[in-house]
């Protein structure tokens, strides 16, 4: 398989603007050249080399508003957006890199330019969540911005931003005619960076104080409105749905059941005994110094548990992020959840091998939807192919909403 970076992390990281190309979001060239200039550099050059991209849009896109051109000035705003969100992305971690800071504020206000210049502008809301306020934006429909339209609501996952769920799907599905909501909740983008806010399983509710505010607004279809969840988010919307029912429809993308599936099946694999962790939390000091030994082996399990996990659930050890993280279940919640579901499965997603089982535990209306290596959809959240992944969704969205 070709690769664009020479560190695996890097390609992991490096290659999610790819999926927004058909959307405006980046270019194959601007990439490929990011990733030849970063060769076989570090993190920091990393940082350095998609920084400097950035800051570039974002001077083509304040040149182009000066010459009066608002639309492009708007796509090219929004392009810095994901570029400055995934300069930052390697650096994550506890104490907080002040280079991840500066790129987030960057990224910030990149993105709030774009939503001010849409032809029709964003509305910037304030969710009051307990003792925090989430940042959030409504998005009107494109085609009928001031009509009273149905509501999807973007839920974002462990590392993506308001910039990706944006070009990921929110894209497409304000071309629909739907109006668009998103928001950094907890553990995610600003809440986290600015507002030191960690994840949180009882998803329901964050998203009840979403819908709150939704619902006060102007041109919403309050019957009709729509959660859809990325990565994570596939675990998170489901939870909310299971106790939210102003819900009308929910999608999970992928369907998954819990966190802590795949990396006890990695354990399994690592020759530790399968009864030896059905509480993985309270597994013995043997077991878990043997797990921390393969974690900090291997530099992308290491950033994704240690930098980002530890991060966002708020933790320091690898016993505390797995008691925080086994809370992530839907064990005995899919039960409740009353509107129509709609569950991905790509063919290559390890993230997804749960989600034939999830879709069994479901009791009322449910679609299981596959996404097939062949069709260039196969890989996590089908990012190779997301014009057919949001061809797919939102037609099974328009059905039931219909």
């Amino acid at each position: 398989m070709n690769t664009l970076f020479q560190n695996p992390l890097h390609e992991r990281l490096g290659t999610w603007p790819l999926a927004y190309i058909p959307f405006g979001g980046a270019d194959y060239g601007e990439v490929a050249a990011i990733a030849r200039e970063i060769g076989d550099g570090d993190d920091g050059r990393f940082y350095d080399v998609w920084l400097r991209a950035a800051d570039r849009v974002a001077r083509d896109a304040a040149e182009t508003l000066e010459n009066g051109q608002r639309a492009t000035a708007a796509a090219l705003w929004q392009k810095a957006s994901v570029f400055y969100a995934t300069a930052y992305h390697p650096i994550y971690g506890a104490p907080l890199d002040p280079r991840l800071v500066a790129a987030q504020a960057k990224e910030t206000a990149a993105f709030d330019k774009a939503m001010s210049l849409r032809d029709v502008p964003g509305e910037k809301l304030e969710i009051p969540l307990g003792d925090t306020i989430l940042p959030g934006w409504l998005i009107r429909s494109t085609s009928h911005p001031n009509e009273v339209r149905p509501l999807l609501i973007l839920n974002n996952g462990y590392d993506s931003t308001l910039s990706d769920i944006y070009y990921m799907a929110a894209a497409s599905a304000l071309a629909r005619g739907y109006h668009c909501l998103i928001f950094d909740g907890p553990g995610q983008g600003s809440a986290l960076v600015r507002n030191r806010v960690p994840m949180r399983a009882d998803w329901e509710v964050v998203i009840n104080a979403v819908i709150d505010v939704a619902v006060e607004q102007p041109g919403i279809d309050t019957a009709r409105i729509a959660l859809y969840g990325m990565s994570l988010g596939g675990y998170l919307a489901p939870r909310a749905a299971s106790a939210e029912p102003r819900l009308a429809a929910c999608i999970a993308d992928p369907g998954l059941w819990s966190i802590v599936g795949g990396f006890r099946a990695q354990a399994v694999r690592l020759g530790i005994d399968p009864d030896a962790l059905q509480q993985l939390s309270k597994v013995d000091d043997a077991i878990l110094d043997k797990l921390q030994q393969y974690i900090e082996s291997d530099r992308t399990m290491y950033w994704t548990i240690v930098q980002r996990g530890y991060w966002v659930h708020g933790v320091t050890n690898l016993r505390d992020y797995l008691r925080s993280a086994e809370a992530f279940t839907m064990e005995g919640r899919a039960a409740s959840i009353t509107c129509p579901m709609l569950l991905t499965h790509a063919e290559d997603d390890s993230l997804a091998r749960g989600a034939a089982s999830f879709y069994e535990a479901l009791h009322g209306p449910k679609t299981l939807l596959r996404f097939s290596t062949e069709e260039g959809a196969g890989d996590h959240c089908e990012m190779g192919n997301r014009t057919l992944a949001n061809r797919r969704i939102l037609d099974w969205l328009d059905e039931v909403l219909a």
